[in-house]
């Protein structure tokens, strides 16, 4: 079957990304047993048997990797057998009849003859050891370890950080933070993240990314430590030591993707089921992270410093109770000429052409428009505007959990409702230039 190529792992029956008509049957085939079971039948009807059979059989294949059409017709086959030895005792069941009418769909779908190999009931699917995803689901199947019934899909925890600087934690907490200077992200025992924040404005305490150091830690046979870093107009599409991938080559434990040269990086970590998003926009970089829970969750007492788990130290934040202090307010502490250098280094953004700009890209005002409106105002770079949709549109890609992407002033967060912030960024701005 190819089962050792790396390529995108989905767990369980969402690996059979085949055509719709493939997946209705395979949902209607599973609502319409549990209706079978309402009816009246004998107890030699399988026909519910059958059907969970081949759902077991075919929950493991993935339709990207050779083979998959050699591997479903022989799970298709034996449904077919399956079903033809209760055909007598299911004679009139509604269950039995659709099966049979999905099983003939499929066959002509995927081109399926009526004769030839069948799986077995059992079947033995390999293990790929620099698979975190392939480990999970043996551990799923033999009911042991993380992977056991009671949880049978990975936890994944998402974390980002763009701007000046906004943070969204493993937690779903967002913060704004100064943390200028080197900071941990992540550091576990599979993984460690460290960013370098420098201001981007002369007086004020907002920082911004310059420099992001990823290191894999060796992991068993899979891979040897593997490093990756970043710094502003260098961003690189290989590790520091030269190369794009590591593990033998058929199956990568980890790759590196170039998405838009110097500007936009992937790095899938496939043994550890992480998968890491870095960019350039204007002289900044930003980050988005993807990683089990439980891999996350492993350190000890000495690593507790982990700003994508923790949060930002008190001291470090720049929102206090969800009211951000302008940075601007800085600038009164300048000299006229110093203020003057930065006015005219920076462009000038109003409150409302801040908010104006911020929408070009931003449909939805949550906290990635006001995090947006406040990047515009404190720094006038518009640069700041992709960064915040970037962020965005990264968490929308790596976030396992749709209804926990938007977070808005008001929610759970404890921010208070954005038009306090409004307030207090128009009256720093204005004192600003009165000054």
């Amino acid at each position: 079957m190819g089962m050792g190529r790396a390529g995108s792992y989905y767990p369980g029956a969402e690996r059979l990304i085949s055509p719709v008509l493939h997946l209705l049957v395979l949902c209607t085939l599973s609502s319409l047993t549990h209706i079978g079971e309402s009816q009246v039948q004998t107890p030699q009807c399988r026909i519910q048997k059958c059907t969970t059979d081949f759902v077991s059989l075919t929950s493991h294949l993935n339709p990207s990797l050779d083979g998959f059409d050699t591997e479903f017709c022989k799970a298709l086959r034996a449904y077919s057998a399956c079903t033809q030895r209760t055909s007598k005792s299911c004679r009139g069941n509604l269950v039995f009849h659709s099966a049979m009418l999905g099983i003939s769909d499929l066959m002509s779908q995927r081109n399926c003859s009526k004769d030839g190999p069948t799986s077995s009931t059992h079947p033995v699917i390999p293990i790929e050891p620099c698979n975190y995803h392939s480990r999970h689901h043996q551990a799923l199947r033999s009911g042991t370890g993380t992977g056991a019934p009671e949880h049978p899909r990975p936890t994944y925890l998402f974390c980002g950080l763009f701007g000046d600087p906004h943070l969204r934690t493993f937690k779903d907490h967002f913060q704004t933070c100064k943390v200028e200077g080197a900071w941990p992200l992540i550091d576990n025992n599979y993984l460690s993240v460290q960013v370098t924040n420098v201001p981007v404005v002369y007086g004020s305490s907002a920082t911004a990314t310059n420099k992001i150091t990823i290191i894999f830690k060796p992991y068993q046979e899979c891979t040897d430590q593997k490093v990756y870093q970043a710094v502003t107009d260098d961003l690189p599409a290989a590790f520091v030591d030269g190369t794009i991938s590591g593990g033998d080559s058929e199956t990568r434990s980890i790759w590196i993707i170039e998405k838009s040269a110097g500007r936009h990086v992937e790095i899938h970590a496939a043994y550890i089921g992480v998968t890491i998003i870095v960019r350039q926009q204007g002289r900044y970089l930003t980050l988005a992270v993807r990683m089990p829970e439980e891999l996350a969750m492993a350190f000890d007492e000495t690593q507790d410093l982990q700003l994508c788990m923790n949060g930002c130290p008190t001291s470090e934040r720049i929102d206090q109770e969800g009211h951000l202090q302008l940075p601007m307010l800085g600038l009164q502490q300048a000299s006229f000429q110093q203020q003057a250098r930065v006015e005219a280094q920076r462009g000038v953004f109003t409150l409302e052409s801040a908010s104006r700009k911020c929408r070009e890209q931003l449909e939805v005002k949550d906290i990635y428009f006001h995090s947006c409106v406040f990047d515009l105002l404190t720094t006038g770079d518009a640069n700041f505007t992709t960064a915040a949709y970037n962020a965005l549109k990264d968490m929308e890609t790596l976030h396992p959990k749709r209804e926990h992407w938007h977070i808005f002033p008001n929610s759970a967060n404890g921010l208070r409702p954005f038009s306090l912030l409004l307030n207090a960024l128009l009256t720093g701005f204005l004192i600003t230039v009165l000054l």
